[in-house]
């Protein structure tokens, strides 16, 4: 079973965790496929921490094996927070012991303690073990009236 923590990003130990997992998780190609830009690898942790992003990390046997980061947003129909589920990586030897539903549990009981309404994420329609996992987590896709279909996610790239 993994141990998992709320990181501190100030410690060296969990900052260098945090790269080297979100630069794997970039590698996979449910990631893109390609590893973190030189820039993103020396910002993001500081970045992070001007974010108060909720940062989760699970270790086996001290090795960082997943990481999961989360972000703040807000329901103007629930005037409450909502917390987001960025990204969501568990190295792949590690995958399916456990590790991705340890933490989500752990970031659940950080949208409590935060007074969330909900928490939300995206997965890709392909990545079939990441959905299964979001499911048996409790996460279905958005809809608000079943007539007008689920919600869609878009972006506009800048």
């Amino acid at each position: 079973m993994p141990t998992v923590i709320r990181a501190d990003l100030n410690q060296p130990a969990h900052a260098a965790a945090e790269i080297m997992l979100l630069d794997a998780y970039a590698r996979d190609p449910m990631g893109g496929g390609k590893g973190l830009d030189e820039r993103v690898r020396r910002r993001l942790c500081k970045e992070l921490l001007r974010r108060d992003a909720a940062v989760v990390l699970a270790f086996v046997d001290d090795r960082p094996v997943g990481l999961i980061n989360a972000f703040e947003a807000f329901s103007t129909f629930q005037c409450r927070p909502i917390l987001n589920i960025h990204d969501v990586s568990v190295l792949p030897d590690f995958r399916g012991q456990g590790v991705g539903r340890a933490m989500l549990k752990e970031v659940e009981a950080i949208a409590r303690e935060r007074d969330c309404c909900k928490l939300t994420l995206e997965v890709l329609a392909g990545n079939a073990p990441a959905r299964s996992l979001y499911e048996k987590a409790g996460f279905r896709g958005y809809e608000l009236d079943p007539s007008f279909g689920s919600a869609l996610f878009f972006e506009k790239a800048l």
